[in-house]
């Protein structure tokens, strides 16, 4: 393999975050010393690390150092508190955790639950310290090889699952594949502004892999973005809704005073972005396009661009290169056009996946050579895909999947609940948030409940709204009626998901 992408010079710079930048040649040296530190440890091809690691050089460094040894890397949600991150690292197989620094007790005590997965922390000089470890290695041959990220996703029963390939693409064809569909080349200057541990940190991977430079934002803030794109010229970054909003939050005295023309693709997903929110967005930055996609990490789907958009407002539009559309209904036949159904998504060239120690959901996923993440919704008479609502038990905040099954397995460990219902309700920032309703055998207050999941769930999944009452509404049989409960909080909406 080239010691550097095609297009990316020794000298050119690849990585800026903050005040620190690499080039493509001290990026490639970093991860061959990363490649013999794996060698030195006695991992081997096939073997997998986990990354609890806040946004910086070490997420990059450490991919491409592990792709080179043939091993695969686990991104961890750093938000994890210490039972999330043992289920990750043990159910994932993992038999290297490196941790920043600031998450050193989380790690620790998931290690020492886990006495087969090493531990190694970024800023820490002392044994467990990854610089040393790093530093002290003799780097192995340079290689330029796409990572292999072992991503998971939130699962029915509450815990994640990892998204497996059954018929893998190559990584580096993968990425030669966004990069043809969006256009991105060695010209143009990529802006990271979301976690590098979720999957989008695809698209600085794919700018990287064509020769461009990737900026990294240590965490998402409005001003911030607004100072990088004017620093650095940036051409090209991915948003979620909520950062939309919060952009348009600014004065117009602070948006207009910086110079956004260099910004030519702006792509957006994870969450639906409100109608109006859009149309600001489209306004504030007219000279770009604004193109909206649909998928999950099991596979894209559908994408709109500016123009589509604004004669085709809420549509998620219409299906990638290769890939088709399906909309179903609970017999698993298709309806007619304009009918809502479940949302099927039939991948190009038979690709499939699996979900990693779940047979049962990768069961439910799939309807011959076609698979769905629980929406439902129509397609018009022009191919164009509207989402209306969502099947599967899940809540969607932020552009963070949570599965409510979690939340409500550790509400059920507190003595004084007798039983509880988790669901989503509309947030105008956030697009959806938690709500528990909880029955009690004796009085005890909402931030107790409250706390009480803090302290076993990361904080993103501790519902923000909690209301004690007598009784949930239940079918003949017990179940609570959660559908009903979401559906009234719903009710006056075009759509059931925010």
């Amino acid at each position: 393999m080239p010691a550097t992408p095609p297009g990316g010079a020794p000298a050119k710079t690849a990585l800026i975050v903050g005040e620190r930048e690499l080039t493509f040649a001290q990026l490639c040296q970093r991860a061959a010393r990363v490649h013999g530190m794996l060698h030195a440890a006695g991992m081997r091809s096939g073997d997998r690390i986990a990354a609890m690691l806040p946004n910086g050089v070490e997420f990059f460094e450490i991919g491409l150092g592990a792709a080179a040894a043939g091993c695969g890397v686990v991104p961890v949600n750093w938000h994890l508190k210490r039972d999330e991150l043992a289920w990750v690292v043990r159910d994932s197989e993992a038999t290297m955790l490196v941790a920043d620094a600031l998450f050193a007790d989380t790690a620790r005590a998931c290690t020492e639950e886990l006495p087969g997965c090493r531990l190694l922390l970024v800023g820490d000089d002392g044994a467990d310290g990854y610089g040393p470890a790093v530093d002290s290695a003799a780097p192995a041959a340079e290689a330029w090889v796409p990572p292999n990220y072992f991503y998971f996703t939130s699962g029915t029963t509450g815990r994640p699952r990892a998204v497996e390939r059954d018929t893998p693409t190559s990584q580096s064809g993968m990425l030669d594949a966004l990069a043809a569909m969006w256009g991105i080349g060695g010209g143009d200057v990529y802006l990271a502004c979301s976690p590098l541990y979720h999957a989008a940190n695809g698209y600085a991977y794919t700018t990287l892999f064509q020769g461009g430079t990737v900026v990294v934002l240590p965490r998402w803030d409005a001003s911030a973005w607004l100072d990088a794109v004017e620093r650095h010229r940036v051409t090209c970054c991915f948003m979620v809704p909520a950062f939309f909003i919060r952009l348009l939050e600014l004065s117009r005295e602070e948006l207009q005073a910086h110079d956004l023309s260099s910004l030519r693709l702006v792509l957006h997903a994870a969450a639906p972005c409100p109608i109006p929110v859009k149309q600001q967005i489209l306004e504030l930055l007219p000279h770009v396009e604004v193109w909206e996609f649909y998928g999950a990490t099991e596979g894209g789907a559908t994408r709109i661009s500016s123009a589509e958009w604004r004669t085709h407002a809420g549509s998620v539009g219409r299906p990638w290169p290769g890939v088709e559309v399906l909309i179903v209904d609970d017999a698993g036949t298709e309806v007619a056009v304009g009918e809502t159904g479940r949302v099927f998504i039939r991948p190009p060239g038979g690709q499939r996946f699996r979900y990693h120690n779940d047979s049962a959901k990768t069961d439910g996923a799939w309807l011959g050579d076609a698979f769905t993440v629980g929406d439902v919704g129509h397609l018009d008479a022009e191919g164009y895909l509207y989402i209306t609502d969502r099947a599967a038990d899940m809540v969607l905040r932020g552009g963070v999947n949570i599965y409510p099954a979690e939340i409500e397995a550790v509400l059920h460990q507190h003595p004084d609940v007798v039983d509880c219902a988790v669901f989503g309700v509309p947030d105008d920032r956030l697009g959806e948030e938690l709500q528990a309703l909880v029955e009690v055998r004796r009085p005890v207050g909402a931030d107790v409940l409250r706390e009480f999941c803090r302290a076993r769930l990361a904080d993103f999944k501790v519902p923000r709204h909690i209301d004690v009452v007598d009784s949930l509404p239940r079918d003949p049989v017990g179940k609570v009626l959660k559908r009903r409960l979401r559906d009234e909080r719903w009710a006056g909406r075009s759509t059931a998901v925010g």
